[in-house]
């Protein structure tokens, strides 16, 4: 199966969803190759990079969930070739 390498970048204004979060990229766990969080606390946000490698499908399926969970918003940058 091809795959596309990328980055999500994910921006968590509602804290309380922390665990949702989790859950989903927990789901995602396989595709997902090296993740970064770090808490702004003077803003009262969280900012949570992820790098992935997976199929357009799984790359998808991973970003929508994550951006219907409230308070939630997620960019993603791909490859253009697939590996």
């Amino acid at each position: 199966m091809e795959t596309r390498i990328g980055v999500i970048g994910i921006v968590v204004e509602k804290l309380e969803e922390t665990i949702q979060i989790n859950e989903v990229l927990h789901q995602h766990a396989d595709i997902i190759v090296g993740r970064m969080g770090m808490p702004y606390k003077q803003k009262g946000i969280s900012v949570i990079s992820l790098i992935i490698d997976g199929s357009t499908d799984e790359i998808g399926s991973l970003t929508g969930k994550l951006g219907n969970i409230e308070g939630v918003n997620v960019k993603s940058a791909l490859s253009k070739k697939a590996y």
